[in-house]
């Protein structure tokens, strides 16, 4: 495994594209209501990130080994869907929720973000699901420090989200990012502290765990991209990208909308 590390330059890079897709979900908040399309979502989005950012969105015409072409710009996966899900012109409904992923591409650099909206008014269930896979990232991205290992980074994120009653989805994970979309390491939502590859400055890479409310196995659809849940049970996904700095870490897709750290992270 060869994990690029990141220089000065390079990270000064990553934090533009870092906030250049921040930005597009702080504009999202005020679009994403009941009536609108994912289909609509993407456009806007776009439209914003071509157009107003002047960079490109990664997703569109993505193709992975194994993959056909992603055909839109972002990915919106809602209620029981975990991640990839395709925008459609399928209404967003009160109460639903809705992972939007974002990245964007500027000057070679990627950024990569995702955040849960809840449609109108969501169910308690769903507003503490958000709230828990929330707070699960953070527990992972406290733990982003030199000779720490990714170990340690899932091990948090479980055991935080199992103890709450939910299941993590361990066929995802997050990954190094770069001038690649995905670069090496692969961080894993799950796992035991001290193992994996140990982290040092100038690795940059993406926490984003996918937590179910119900039973953590999935299956994709057809469109070849779309996972979901099998049970159909909701299923919530927050990510940002983190750079191992000299003393910590570094959250790279930060923005003036962005939402506060948890408590926990602030005392």
């Amino acid at each position: 495994m060869t994990i690029t590390i990141k220089n000065a330059a390079d990270i000064e890079g990553m934090r533009v594209a870092g906030r250049l897709t921040s930005e597009v979900l702080d504009m999202l908040v005020e679009h994403v209501k009941p009536g609108v399309t994912t289909d609509q979502l993407d456009k806007i989005c776009h439209d914003y990130i071509v157009y107003e950012q002047k960079a490109i969105p990664a997703p569109l015409n993505y193709a992975p080994n194994g993959y056909k072409p992603y055909p839109k710009s972002i990915c919106a996966s809602i209620n029981h869907q975990v991640c990839h899900g395709i925008p459609n012109d399928r209404p967003l409904k009160n109460g639903d929720i809705v992972n939007l992923d974002i990245t964007v591409i500027k000057d070679g650099w990627h950024g990569d973000s995702s955040r849960m909206f809840i449609v109108g008014e969501g169910s308690i269930a769903a507003k503490r699901l958000c709230a828990i896979t929330y707070e699960a990232m953070w527990k992972g991205i406290q733990k982003v420090k030199p000779g720490a290992r990714l170990g340690d980074i899932g091990h948090a994120i479980q055991t935080f989200a199992e103890n709450q009653g939910f299941s993590i989805v361990r066929e995802f994970c997050g990954h190094g990012i770069g001038r690649g979309f995905h670069e090496e390491p692969q961080v894993m939502h799950y796992g035991r502290p001290g193992t994996m590859e140990e982290l040092v400055p100038g690795m940059v890479f993406t926490i984003e765990p996918m937590i179910n409310a119900g039973r953590r196995e999935i299956k994709e659809l057809g469109d070849g991209w779309t996972i979901v849940t099998k049970d159909r049970s909701l299923s919530a996904q927050w990510e940002h990208t983190v750079a191992v700095t000299e003393t910590g870490y570094e959250i790279l897709t930060t923005s003036a909308g962005c939402p506060p750290p948890p408590a926990f992270i602030t005392a």
